[in-house]
């Protein structure tokens, strides 16, 4: 047995924690870069703190999510304020823009020369500026991540920029900043969440750590998703869903995602869609079709055991069989009104393209099963 587990550099959680950033930040820097979303009072109390501990501060704001273009204009920003700390704070948008300026503030050249599929994919020659980020939503762990995701639009594309030095050096996650979030970004950010978590443990290159985190992360999800879109005052179910954005971070970095991913990438590239809403309204056709095509091609592979533990897992029936963790999935997704993809503009006639990424796709690589063009286009068809 062979296998890699990195993370951040430190990993601080808990609800208040993001009083404690100032300390932090002079540890790492002097002059500070944030990063937030598109909404600037987001970011005020952790300004406020930067300033009690006299930093000097500048900041950068990113709109939807980050493109080649929006991070190379935080990274020039950076440059010119002679920034030596970058700090992301918001959702997973914000984040990735943040270890993007951080990774091009420390090296040379174009954007193109580290891109993936359409640039040079050169590794980084200078390890990336040391980054703290403070997640505000409860979805997608990058925090944890060693990879930034930007949009491409001019080649209908999203793409990675990754490397090792991009893992934080802090990541902080303070619960109470994700009080505020609505019950519809809930839905989508915390299915985001539970995907992270179901798709490395059946992955084929699941670890025993990794295995751990996604146990973890699916059990809390199970037990506090619902409330928290519910009820988003509920102290306990949004320190879950914080805990179970994390514990899919950890995992996806280290053991690879699957067949949802693998189809979100390209959606998001071709369409304005949100990321989380995307793998929301895949995750219950995705796990269907694997599920099929396991029984009827490796009905012996380990990963059939492991959609059963799934069940287990989320319905808390120790004896519950696969369709029953297919069912309950089904039924959280209409509990809490996950849109089908053709809300986004995604037609019939939008399929054949989408499956033909897809499949290409990093992230399907990870999928326990190779799955037939003609699956996959059914199962993108009954996600519409």
């Amino acid at each position: 047995m062979t296998f890699e587990f990195a993370t951040a550099g430190r990993i601080l959680f808990g609800a208040g924690i993001l009083d404690q950033v100032g300390t932090y930040a002079t540890e790492l820097g002097s002059r500070v870069l944030v990063v937030g979303g598109s909404t600037p009072a987001r970011i005020e109390p952790l300004l406020t703190r930067l300033a009690d501990r006299q930093l000097a501060v500048g900041t950068c704001s990113v709109g939807g999510e980050p493109t080649v273009a929006s991070v190379l204009e935080g990274t020039e920003q950076a440059r010119g304020f002679e920034a030596d700390l970058v700090i992301g704070m918001g959702g997973g948008s914000a984040i990735d823009a943040a270890k993007a300026i951080a990774a091009l503030l420390a090296n040379p050249g174009d954007p193109f020369d580290y891109l993936e599929v359409i640039g040079r994919s050169r590794p980084l020659a200078n390890p990336a500026a040391p980054l703290i980020a403070i997640p505000t939503t409860a979805g997608t762990g990058a925090e944890v991540t060693r990879n930034a995701v930007l949009a491409a639009p001019e080649q209908g594309v999203k793409v990675s920029l990754r490397h090792r030095s991009m893992l934080p050096a802090i990541a902080l996650v303070d619960p109470v900043l994700t009080y505020p979030m609505p019950p519809a970004v809930t839905a989508s950010t915390g299915l985001d969440a539970l995907t992270q978590c179901l798709e490395p443990f059946v992955s084929h290159l699941a670890t025993p750590l990794s295995d751990g985190f996604c146990r973890e992360g699916m059990r809390r999800a199970a037990g506090s998703l619902r409330r928290a879109f519910h009820a988003g005052s509920d102290v306990e179910a949004r320190r879950d869903m914080a805990l179970t954005s994390l514990c899919g971070g950890l995992a996806l970095a280290n053991a690879k995602l699957g067949a949802v991913h693998g189809f979100a990438a390209p959606i998001g590239g071709m369409f304005n869609a949100p990321h989380g809403a995307v793998c929301a309204r895949l995750l219950p056709y995705v796990m269907e079709t694997n599920v099929r095509a396991l029984q009827e091609r490796a009905p012996d592979a380990p990963a059939l055991a492991r959609y059963r533990e799934v069940a287990a897992i989320l319905t808390g029936d120790a004896a519950a069989e696969v369709t029953a963790g297919v069912a309950w999935i089904q039924a959280l997704g209409d509990e809490l009104a996950v849109p089908g993809l053709a809300d986004y503009g995604i037609t019939r006639s939008h399929v054949a393209p989408i499956v033909d990424e897809a499949r290409r796709a990093s992230s399907m690589q990870g999928n326990p099963i190779t799955l037939t063009e003609a699956e996959l286009t059914a199962l993108l068809t009954q996600a519409l």
